[in-house]
């Protein structure tokens, strides 16, 4: 190493670098390639002394499915068609992706129009996408660290000729004005020798990408609650209308019974037994309506609204078609895709 480039070294690096040299011009006086030697090797040893080790990504799990076995489709559904003209098949398509959108799915327009109404209108994913802004700026912050840094002042003045107070009152001042412009630019740039800065700015972006996910998982409790309080609003509806059906034919058995009981061709006991049968069906739909109550309120808080202001769509399970394509991914493909 030139003795010039041991001083510009010096120069950039500072206090440690310049101990470095001060040993090496001191052993220098025995030897002149013994000092090289060891100039060489305290640089080498100084520049291996990176702020922080590499980053390297784990690698991928060796499993290639959950199962000892292959997943079998599903044969519950198989040759049934649902009420829309479809067919209720559905198999697993093995490494095929989510789609972002995944609730537009079920093919039903009132279920896009809530979850678009309720990611509008919710706090917690502005927060997240606010939070999101601000760990990017702090990113590109950071990164400004790794250019120059410009800086201008220019500065201007006006001032009076000297003699001014010898001269008489009554002859124009403004000759012996003058102004004076001084531009100044000031270029500093720090060097980033040992990558402290560089890991500073691994380290942001590493934040950033965190709060992108937690956006992300925001998002996904979000849609999910949505679709699965529709969905339970529809197994709800339908519990509804089973219990009514069940009422109105005990009720018209009931009505048998005692046209029966009057034309003497039953016991008063048969009657009171059906009696019974129905007054425990007439028992179960209140809970089960209230629990309808229940979902519409919830429904509603997820669009955003006040609880006087309840949605309009309403979900039943004829609405709602079931995806026919079950993807399923591998769990190095499910931990990149989950927050």
């Amino acid at each position: 190493m030139t003795p010039a480039g041991a001083a510009a070294l010096y120069a950039t690096d500072g206090a440690g670098i310049g101990g470095v040299m001060a040993g090496a011009a001191l052993i220098g006086r025995c030897g002149g390639s013994l000092a090289r030697t060891l100039v060489v090797a305290g640089l080498v040893g100084l520049g291996a002394c990176a702020v922080g080790p590499n980053y390297l990504a784990p690698e991928d799990p060796p499993a290639t499915r959950y199962t000892k076995e292959r997943l079998k489709d599903p044969s519950a559904a198989d040759a049934i068609a649902t009420r829309q003209g479809g067919s209720a098949d559905q198999s697993f398509v093995s490494g095929a992706d989510i789609p972002g959108q995944w609730w537009t799915l079920f093919r039903s327009k009132a279920l896009n129009r809530l979850v678009a109404e309720a990611l509008a209108n919710n706090p917690n994913l502005e927060a997240a996408q606010a939070a999101l802004r601000i760990a990017q700026q702090n990113v590109l912050a950071q990164k400004g660290t790794l250019y120059p840094t410009v800086t201008a002042n220019p500065q201007g003045l006006v001032a009076q000729a000297p003699g001014l107070d010898l001269q008489s009152p009554l002859q124009n001042q403004n000759r012996y004005l003058y102004s004076l412009y001084t531009p100044q630019v000031l270029v500093s740039f720090n060097p980033d020798v040992f990558g402290g800065n560089r890991r500073q700015i691994e380290a942001l972006e590493a934040t950033a990408e965190n709060q992108r996910f937690q956006l992300e998982a925001a998002y996904l409790s979000l849609t999910a609650n949505v679709v699965a309080a529709a969905v339970q609003e529809a197994a709800l509806r339908a519990q509804i209308d089973a219990t009514k059906r069940v009422i109105q034919a005990q009720t018209e058995v009931l009505q048998l019974y005692n046209k029966q009981l009057s034309l003497g061709q039953i016991a008063g006991a048969d009657v009171i037994q059906q009696q019974a049968s129905l007054s425990l069906s007439q028992q179960l739909l209140p809970p089960l309506e209230k629990q309808l109550a229940q979902q519409r309120n919830l429904l509603t808080a997820l669009a955003g609204r006040l609880p006087s202001e309840e949605v309009a769509e309403t979900f039943t399970l004829a609405s709602l078609r079931l995806p026919t394509k079950l993807p399923v991914s591998l769990p190095s493909r499910l931990v990149q895709q989950r927050p």
